[in-house]
C-alpha cells in the first residue's frame, strides 16, 4: 500500500516525516536554547573547576564548624582532668652538729660569753671569767653542759634541740635541762636498736604503720623501761627516739639533735612518721612509706641537700590536675590543649567563631560602602567630592596599629569576651568600607548615564528608588566578587589578632587563639596536634573563599568564553 501524495509506502513516509522533525534548520527557534542570566552565571561558574573545588571546601568546613559543634559530645570549654603524682615538700630536717646555746630568762650569755664558754669547754676548764663575771661549767650528762653563776643555772649547751609540737608553747628552761640530761644519759648507754623501730627493706626504703595503741599505754611501757625524769613539779616519760609524754601520755616536746620543721606551719608531724624519717636518715635511706590511722598509705622521699646541709621532705601525692596536652586518642581524636580541652571540640566551635566573624565585618563594610558609594556615585558634585575625601582619610589611617591599640585598651578595661568581640566586629566593619565605596561610585557613575536611568527619570521615579531598584542590582555582581575576595582576608586579620592577643578571648574558641599556644617553642616542636590542624582549617577556608571568588569573578565577566 502507498501513500497518494509522494507515492511512497506509508510506513516509509512516517519515517522520513519523523526525520525531517528531528534535523531543524539553523533558523528555527526550536533549536535555541533560552537561559536566565542567572543560570548562565550557574553554568559559567560550575564549568570552573577550581571554582568547584572552592565551594566543596567551603561546604565541608560550614558543615564541621556548625554541624560538627552540634553532634560533639563536648563544650567548648569543658575541662579535663587526670590524676598525677605530685611531689610536693612536706618537711625539712636540719642536724645539730655543733654545740647550740640557750640563755634561761632575763640572763645575759651572749655569743662574746658563748665564745669563752666554748674555748674554756675545749680545754677541759671547769669555770671562767667574762667582764668580772665567773661561770661555773657542769657536765651532767654526756652531750649537755651547764653553766652557773651565782649558784643558779643561766645557760646550757647541747647539740640536742627541744621542740614543741605545732600548737604547743615552749617548755621552762627547767624543763629543757631536765629532758636533755634524761634523754642524753639514756642515748649513751643503750645504743641498741629498739624493738619496735621502724622496718627498713632490703631497697632502702623504711616501711612504718601507724600505731594505734593508746598514749597512756606508749607511756606506761616507757615509764616501764625506766625512761622517765621529773621538772617543774611533774613526772616525764620518753621513748627510744626522743619523744617526751606527760602523764596522760600526750607528746608535749621532742629532744633529738635533728630539728623537723613542717612546711606548713598547720601540718602536725605523727610520732611515728617523725620517728621513721629519723630512722631513714640514720639507715641513709631514701623512701619512707606510711600508713596513717585511717589506712591512707603516704610515700615520701628524702634528699639532702649539702649546700644548706638540710634534708628536704617530699610527699608524693596524687591530685587531679587539668589533661594538658593529652595526645590523639579514641577520647580525644585531636588530644587537649593546655587547658584540658578537647582539641577537636575547640576547633569546630573556632571555625564557627572565625566564619561568623569573617562575615558579619563584610557585611558591615559592604553596607556603609553600598551607602557611601551610592550617594557619592548617583549625585556627585560637592556629595561626592566630600565622599571621596573620607574615604582618603580612611585610607590615610594605619589600620592595623589602631586595631592593636583598641585591643590593649579592651584588654585594660577587661571587657567581657563577648561584648569584646562584638566591637572587635565593628572596628573591622567601620575601617573596611572605603575600598567598598569606591567599588560601587565607581559603577554607578558609568550606569546613571545609561538610557534605563534617563527613562526612570523621565518616568517620575524617586532618587532613592532609582539607586536602591535600579542602579545598586546592577553593581551587585562586582559586589559579591569583592565581598568574596575579602572574607579571607577577614579571616586572616582576625586570626592575626587573635594570635597576638588581641582579638578573640577566652572561653571563646577561634583558630587564631588557638593557634597561639605555638609561641611556645617546647609547644610548637612536640605537641603538633595542637596548632597544624587550627592551621589547615584557617588555609583551606581562605584558600575556598579565594577559589568561590575568581569562580565569581570569571562568571560575571560578560567577555568570558561561553
Amino acid at each position: 500500500m502507498s501513500d497518494s501524495k509522494n507515492g511512497m509506502p506509508a510506513e516509509k513516509n512516517d519515517q522520513v516525516e519523523k526525520n525531517d522533525d528531528q534535523q531543524y534548520s539553523l533558523n528555527d527557534d526550536r533549536r535555541v536554547k533560552v537561559l536566565s542570566p542567572g543560570a548562565l552565571i550557574a553554568k559559567r561558574f560550575f564549568r570552573n573547576r577550581l571554582a568547584v573545588v572552592g565551594l566543596v571546601i567551603l561546604v565541608v568546613m560550614f558543615l564541621f564548624s556548625f554541624v560538627g559543634g552540634l553532634v560533639s559530645p563536648y563544650g567548648q570549654d569543658e575541662t579535663f582532668s587526670t590524676t598525677t603524682q605530685l611531689n610536693t615538700q612536706y618537711a625539712g630536717i636540719t642536724e645539730t652538729t655543733t654545740r647550740r646555746y640557750t640563755a634561761a630568762e632575763g640572763a645575759d650569755f651572749g655569743a662574746l660569753v658563748q665564745a669563752n664558754a666554748n674555748s674554756a669547754i675545749n680545754e677541759g676548764a671547769t669555770s671562767f671569767e667574762r667582764d668580772g663575771v665567773t661561770y661555773t661549767i657542769e657536765q651532767p650528762a654526756p652531750d649537755l653542759y651547764t653553766f652557773s653563776s651565782g649558784g643558779s643555772i643561766v645557760a646550757y649547751a647541747s647539740t640536742y634541740v627541744v621542740s614543741v609540737p605545732a600548737g604547743m608553747t615552749t617548755p621552762s628552761f627547767d624543763f629543757q635541762i631536765a629532758a636533755i640530761t634524761a634523754i642524753s644519759a639514756a642515748n649513751a648507754t643503750d645504743d641498741a636498736p629498739a624493738e619496735d623501730a621502724p622496718e627498713v627493706t632490703e631497697d632502702g626504703t623504711v616501711v612504718v604503720e601507724s600505731d594505734e595503741a593508746d598514749a597512756a599505754d606508749e607511756a606506761a611501757e616507757a615509764e616501764a623501761a625506766g625512761n622517765t625524769f621529773e621538772a617543774d613539779g611533774a613526772s616525764y616519760t620518753f621513748d627510744e627516739s626522743g619523744n617526751v609524754m606527760d602523764a596522760s601520755g600526750a607528746t608535749v616536746a621532742m629532744v633529738s639533735p635533728f630539728v623537723i620543721s613542717a612546711s606548713d606551719g598547720n601540718t602536725v608531724i605523727p610520732d611515728d612518721l617523725r620517728e621513721a624519717l629519723l630512722t631513714a636518715i640514720d639507715a641513709d635511706a631514701t623512701e619512707v612509706v606510711y600508713t596513717d590511722e585511717a589506712g591512707a598509705e603516704h610515700s615520701y622521699s628524702i634528699e639532702y641537700d649539702a649546700y644548706s646541709k638540710v634534708y628536704n621532705v617530699t610527699e608524693t601525692t596524687e591530685n587531679m590536675v587539668y589533661d594538658r596536652y593529652a595526645s590523639p586518642s579514641l577520647e580525644h581524636w585531636l588530644g587537649t590543649d593546655g587547658n584540658g580541652m578537647d582539641m577537636l571540640t575547640r576547633l569546630m566551635y573556632g571555625g564557627r567563631v572565625s566564619l561568623i566573624i569573617g562575615f558579619i565585618v563584610v557585611f558591615i563594610a559592604a553596607g556603609l560602602g553600598v551607602i557611601m558609594g551610592g550617594i557619592s556615585g548617583y549625585f556627585g558634585g560637592w556629595v561626592d567630592n566630600l565622599i571621596m575625601r573620607i574615604v582618603d582619610i580612611f585610607y590615610c589611617l594605619p589600620s592595623m596599629p589602631i586595631i592593636i591599640i583598641l585591643g590593649s585598651a579592651m584588654d585594660a578595661m577587661r571587657l567581657d569576651p563577648w561584648i569584646r568581640m562584638i566591637y572587635l566586629m565593628l572596628i573591622l566593619g567601620f575601617l573596611s568600607w572605603p575600598g567598598i565605596a569606591r567599588l560601587v561610585r565607581g559603577q554607578i557613575l558609568s550606569l546613571r548615564e545609561q538610557e534605563f536611568m534617563l527613562a526612570t527619570e523621565a518616568t517620575g521615579i524617586t532618587v532613592p528608588h532609582r539607586i536602591i531598584r535600579h542602579l545598586i542590582p546592577n553593581v551587585m555582581p562586582q559586589l559579591i566578587v569583592s565581598c568574596t575576595m575579602s572574607l579571607g582576608s577577614t579571616i586572616i586579620t582576625e586570626a592575626t589578632l587573635s594570635f597576638l592577643g588581641l582579638g578573640v578571648k577566652f572561653p571563646f574558641a577561634s583558630w587564631g587563639n588557638i593557634i597561639s599556644d605555638v609561641n611556645n617553642a617546647f609547644v610548637m616542636t612536640n605537641y603538633w596536634f595542637i596548632w597544624i590542624p587550627a592551621g589547615i582549617c584557617l588555609l583551606l577556608a581562605v584558600l575556598g573563599f579565594n577559589f568561590v571568588g575568581d569562580g565569581l569573578r570569571d562568571a560575571f565577566d560578560p567577555k568570558m568564553n561561553r
